[in-house]
């Protein structure tokens, strides 16, 4: 290993460290890793062919995709204002009083149509989903402990994936930081999250015999009132335009092939009208487009380019390329599927676990010769698919308020997580054929 890739590989653990034990806030370790990008090449760099300087390290920020998703965040930001989430409430009440094995498919499927319009696993959203079961009375024909498991985990699958711009917009800035082609139709990309979708209802089908029954923990004062915040009013045409740009601007984005740079803008465009209509402050404009999610991108990205222009990514990918040689292309991405979603599942850091094994993966099927595209894919949405361990968020949520044993937590978790890992990686090969 070459200076440059021990250095590009010291920063890289400094910044995971930072996430995984919350050191610094969420979003603020990568833009910190910048920083050290900077202080390396400046130090020890003068001889390298590609400089670490103040305008590497901060590639991130002019980076179109970056800007896309920081724009569409405002645009979220109006919608879980909006009714919608008030009818999928007053929906889920409804069937929770007609009990029995259907009104349970229907429920999941309800909370994963609103999930198609929230954004899988938006924390505002579980968090409504998560409270709402909680005070739901105990009904002998539809426990709630049989709900919270299956509709917890349910925030996280949109059955109709429109909105998938942030793990897109990942998975393209991955590709063109390892060189690759990243001309991938985001309608593509919703497929293989469509596929995904389809295995979590497979998953909860086989998994609602072993369900317990048994009474939940109550929502607390501060999850009711979480609750109830989520639901903002606003006149009808204020709804009505919100909507309007918010199925407008996916639409958009979906068409990024056709349309070009316009793609790119038309969500900010959005965002502006959405303020000037009153539907979002400028307070709220400036915290949706500067989100910690959106800063850890941002920021993630020069460390993802050092690691590929030192040579350390192409170096791991020969090795576990030549590791892998004889292996099937849906075995290979069902392996680092399964890598990326344990290291988010033990530490917590979804986006962190994308970034260390997707350009690895990417690397590797390079390697192979074989297109990175499926790989990419199924990567970065399965950094999102772990949570068989009630360690951090949503998972952690569910066994405190549905009051599980962790034996029923496993014998739901396990089973499901298997499932949706061998779903993303057979819809990542179907899709994008390797």
């Amino acid at each position: 290993m070459t200076l440059q890739m021990i250095l590009a590989l010291g920063v890289l653990i400094v910044m995971l460290i930072l996430i995984m034990f919350d050191i610094m806030p969420f979003g603020a370790p990568p833009i910190f890793a910048s920083l050290l990008l900077v202080v390396c090449g400046t130090i020890f760099g003068s001889g390298w062919e590609v400089k670490w300087d103040v305008p590497y390290a901060f590639a991130g920020f002019t980076n179109s995709s970056v800007w896309m998703i920081a724009f569409f965040m405002v645009v979220m930001a109006a919608v879980q204002k909006t009714s919608l989430i008030a009818k999928v409430k007053e929906a889920m009440s409804k069937l929770v009083q007609r009990g029995g094995f259907k009104s349970y498919v229907l429920l999941v499927i309800v909370v994963m149509l609103g999930a198609s319009l929230a954004g899988g696993g938006s924390t505002g959203y579980y968090v409504l989903i998560l409270s709402l079961v909680a005070t739901l009375p105990y009904n002998k024909e539809l426990p709630t402990s049989k709900l919270m498991l299956p509709l917890g985990f349910a925030t996280n699958h949109p059955l109709i994936p429109i909105n998938v711009a942030l793990q897109y917009g990942i998975m393209v800035t991955i590709l063109q930081s390892a060189g690759a082609s990243s001309d991938v139709a985001m309608a593509s990309f919703s497929f293989v999250t469509f596929i995904l979708s389809l295995g979590f209802i497979v998953a909860s089908l086989v998994g609602y015999k072993l369900l317990p029954d048994h009474p939940i923990a109550e929502a607390t004062d501060e999850q009711k009132a979480a609750s109830a915040a989520e639901i903002v009013t606003m006149s009808k045409g204020q709804e009505t335009l919100t909507v309007v740009l918010f199925f407008g601007t996916v639409v958009c984005m979906m068409l990024m092939n056709v349309l070009g740079n316009l793609a790119y803008v038309l969500p900010g465009i959005a965002a502006f009208v959405l303020m000037l209509a009153g539907v979002v402050s400028w307070k709220e404009f400036r915290e949706g487009i500067f989100a910690p999610v959106v800063l850890m991108m941002a920021g993630v990205i020069p460390v993802a380019n050092a690691l590929a222009d030192s040579g350390l990514t192409a170096l791991i990918g020969n090795a576990v390329a030549g590791a892998a040689g004889g292996m099937s292309p849906f075995l290979i991405v069902f392996l680092f599927s399964i890598l990326t979603s344990t290291c988010a599942t033990f530490t917590g850091s979804n986006m962190g676990s994308v970034y260390i094994f997707a350009p690895i993966a990417v690397a590797t099927c390079m390697q192979l010769g074989v297109s990175p595209v499926a790989a990419a894919a199924a990567v970065t949405l399965s950094g999102w698919q772990g949570g068989y361990m009630p360690i951090d968020g949503l998972p952690a949520m569910i066994f405190g308020m549905g009051n599980y044993k962790l034996s029923e937590f496993w014998g739901f978790t396990v089973p499901m997580y298997l499932i949706r890992i061998a779903a993303l990686s057979l819809g990542a090969v179907l899709i994008f054929p390797m």
